[in-house]
């Protein structure tokens, strides 16, 4: 392997940084959240429900978000991000995956402070040492993740892991630096998941590679992107398929294959977990059980859903438990069997929401919105899936607690976190019921983050805020949630707080009228947005609602 100059990684520095860990995390989330759906389609093995993308996705993000926020220690951010992938995983692939990061991670944390210390203080040698950790935490990762699996299939994201762990340790032994073993293990991922279609028959009779190895390649090519310092690649990463679309064979689901998928967490000894795997083997495949410490994610396909949980309970304690009929996810577009519940602060925008879709709960300043009213409208809705959108950032919590109790009952529900009205109006604009729920999710979710929000209001009481003390009879501009302008006329704080928010860069404004909103405000705020910023459009709603005369989202 030829030596390579990466511009990214100064040569005198560790690469293996909590600074890079992060950054990576970042980068890759974001790289699945544009190749999910691609890879979504390539999901035709264990089983063709189109979720893999999805599921990966989902898995990383709960990594990322269990990651904390300040100073941390290398050991302390990896054990953290793998717990969260642990505790957060998703499907087949979401589980091998969160076994790979998990024990690349402890890995590591167990090997380089022991191997630097060793070095002797030598910065070439600390480096050395920093590529032999990287590759032997991705090897015993690799092993990890072939022995979580009850019957390990080659063809699978099983067979791209090896193979990168593989290349990652000829390039250790050969002394090279740990940025391009990370490189050797990325393009050997690639190579290996070009050759998934002939290794596994469903693959080669779809045309399509393995799509968790796809999802694979994605996540370390992101390495690739932090190390040489470029930004993430034109495309996703993920191949074309090899044949065209209308070959595929994998579609429909294979009548005589279990019926359900069962995942859940387990609290039980590490001692008991061998056998305990090889019983559920008996019982269905796709069967993954990982973790340790006491702590497991068990995944199985099978027909016997209460024989896949009794063991669990025979050893320890299973809890969120979720079963997902195959069925019921392939013939989900047929199905309209989705509620979203969005709370709206105004009569216009009550309308808004309906006229959307959603089913309206009445809030707003002075006025929340109670745990007792969501579960009372997720009953009427009947529906087995449920969308909140509390819109407010007190709400949140109270629809959480409504989520978690309907969650007992069997219901399906997801709480966007959405802190402002622009946020659900944002999110409920791109709702498709023909999507399935989880991707649904993934896009509500994505709009209302993208979604900055601001306001303007009078103050009612002399008060402090974080832009220092207001009177009585003060406009004030509102930005993400904080008081960030003291005015003496709303419309100085309102193109203040727009100036603010489209300095953030913006397409679209969303400006939502008040009650008492007086039209020269709506008119000469749309002016100054047409004067400064042109290529933005403006669209603007009577949104009725009280307190605020002009809600503004931009996206």
């Amino acid at each position: 392997m030829k030596p390579v100059s990466l511009p990214g990684v100064d040569a005198r520095e560790e690469v293996l940084t909590t600074a890079v860990l992060r950054s990576w995390a970042r980068t890759a989330l974001s790289e699945l959240g544009r190749a999910r759906v691609e890879i979504d389609e390539l999901n035709v093995y264990p089983v063709p429900d189109g979720d893999t993308g999805t599921n990966l996705y989902l898995t990383w993000e709960a990594a990322c978000d269990a990651l904390p926020e300040g100073e941390l220690t290398f050991a302390e951010a990896v054990q953290a991000f793998g717990r969260g992938a642990l505790l957060g995983a998703r499907g087949n692939s979401g589980v091998i995956t969160s076994q790979l990061v998990r024990a690349c991670g402890l890995r590591l944390a167990e090997n380089l402070p022991r191997t630097q210390e060793q070095a002797g203080g030598g910065l070439a040698d600390v480096r050395m040492s920093e590529a032999v950790a990287f590759a032997d935490a991705l090897v015993f990762a690799a092993d990890a993740a072939y022995g979580a699996v009850a019957q390990p299939v080659e063809g699978t994201m099983l067979t791209v892991a090896r193979e990168a762990a593989n290349a990652a340790l000829k390039a250790a032994n050969e002394g090279r630096t740990v940025a391009e073993v990370c490189l050797a293990a990325v393009a050997a991922a690639r190579v290996a998941l070009t050759k998934t279609t002939e290794q596994l028959e469903q693959l080669r009779r779809a045309g399509v590679v393995d799509a968790g190895g796809a999802g694979l390649v994605v996540i370390l090519g992101a390495i690739e992107s932090v190390l040489s310092g470029r930004g993430p690649a034109a495309t996703t990463g993920v191949p074309a398929r090899v044949v065209p679309t209308e070959a595929r064979t994998g579609n429909d689901l294979d009548p005589d294959g279990p019926a359900y998928e069962v995942m859940y967490l387990l609290e039980a000894p590490d001692e008991k977990i061998g056998d305990f795997r090889t019983l559920l083997a008996g019982l269905g495949d796709s069967v993954v059980v990982v973790g340790g410490d006491g702590l497991w994610n068990v995944h199985v396909h099978t027909d016997n859903v209460g024989g896949a949980i009794e063991p669990g309970i025979e050893i320890g304690r299973p809890y969120r438990i979720r079963v997902t009929h195959f069925a019921d996810l392939t013939h989900h577009q047929r199905v309209h069997s989705r509620a979203v519940i969005a709370v709206a602060a105004g009569d216009g925008l009550a309308k808004l929401f309906t006229d959307s879709g959603a089913v309206v709960i009445a809030g707003g300043p002075g006025r929340r919105c109670s745990t007792g009213e969501l579960l009372k409208a997720i009953e009427r809705s009947g529906a087995p899936e449920i969308v909140l959108l509390p819109n407010d950032k007190d709400s949140i919590a109270v629809a959480e607690a409504a989520a978690t109790a309907a969650r007992q009952d069997g219901i399906r529900v997801a709480v966007i976190p959405t802190r402002a009205q622009v946020q659900g109006l944002a999110a409920i604009a791109v709702h498709d019921p023909e999507r399935s729920f989880d991707d649904d999710v993934v896009h509500l979710s994505a709009a209302a983050g993208q979604t900055r929000h601001g306001a303007v209001t009078i103050a009612v009481k002399d008060a402090w805020t974080m832009a220092g003390t207001c009177r009585i009879g003060d406009a004030l501009g509102v930005v993400d949630g904080d008081f960030a302008l003291i005015t003496d006329d709303l419309t100085t704080a309102a193109t203040g707080v727009v100036d603010r928010l489209l300095g953030g860069g913006g397409e679209l404004m969303t400006v939502v009228t008040g009650r008492d909103a007086d039209p020269e405000l709506v008119d000469a705020l749309v002016r100054h947005v047409r004067r400064s910023r042109r290529d933005v459009d403006v669209v603007v709603y009577d949104g009725g609602q009280e307190r605020y005369p002009l809600l503004i989202g931009v996206e």
